[in-house]
């Protein structure tokens, strides 16, 4: 299994980039819109199968390259005989994360096979890292990722005093409020228009303090939650009420 890598050989940053995100492309439609041919092509009961993303934007279920080392780097080797050991969400989630990791280390490989500088290496770096990871499409925070970006830039562009406290860590997102003296923005209020919290059900509002759980990524009012903008700064990875109530799967 050559990866494509025969009918294409990147040799640029921008070329590494365009096959890293033809690659990626594959690979999410297998794991969203493709979903269903994937997991009955991923039988448990066949040999060790891989999951490859093509430049071209396919995918294919497949066993590894014979030849040793291989082209490219392999990716994650017998993906199939987990699938009927795990609900299928975390099954895909786990094949995000090791196609996510592949995909750097196809991309690196020719970064170190043409000679990329630091400041080549860097620059393609921050072009992978301006896209949305596999497991993060796959569940669902790309949007959340953006959301976040969002409110960002917004407050970068206000010197206004906010009404609560930042809290920006990298597990800690509370919604940053809109300026007191500006009319609501219209785009920001369909984005967050839909966001209810987990405790009690109500509607997003721009001068609450929010906060989400770092494992169920559901928002909360801090309040629902008895959580302050002053404790939120001190914690490092949050658990709402209900994930910390629940008990650890047996190994």
């Amino acid at each position: 299994m050559d990866g494509g890598s025969a009918q294409y050989n990147p040799r640029t940053v921008e070329e590494v980039f365009r096959d890293f995100k033809g690659r990626r492309a594959g690979l999410i439609k297998a794991l969203t819109t493709d979903v269903e041919e994937f997991y009955q092509q991923c039988d448990p009961e066949k040999e060790n199968l891989c999951l490859y993303g093509f430049p071209n934007e396919q995918w294919e279920v497949n066993l590894p390259a014979e030849e040793v080392p291989p082209e490219l780097p392999e990716p994650a080797l017998g993906i199939n005989f987990a699938r009927d050991g795990m609900q299928d969400k975390d099954w895909l989630s786990l094949v995000a994360v090791h196609s996510d990791a592949w995909l750097l280390s196809v991309a690196f490989y020719f970064g170190a096979r043409f000679g990329f500088d630091k400041a080549e290496r860097k620059r393609l770096f921050g072009m992978i890292n301006d896209l949305p990871t596999i497991y993060e499409v796959v569940n669902g925070k790309d949007k959340v990722r953006a959301s976040a970006s969002n409110h960002s830039n917004n407050k970068s562009k206000s010197n206004s005093k906010q009404r609560v406290p930042e809290a920006q860590t990298k597990n800690l997102k509370p919604m940053q409020p809109k300026e007191e003296d500006e009319d609501p923005d219209e785009e920001d209020e369909d984005e967050h228009g839909e966001t209810l919290c987990g405790a009690c059900g109500e509607n997003y509002a721009s001068d609450e303090f929010w906060i989400c759980c770092d494992v169920c990524e559901n928002w909360f009012h801090g309040k629902c939650v008895k959580i302050t903008p002053a404790r939120a700064e001190h914690i490092k990875q949050y658990k709402c009420p209900s994930c910390s109530n629940k008990r650890p799967r047996a190994s």
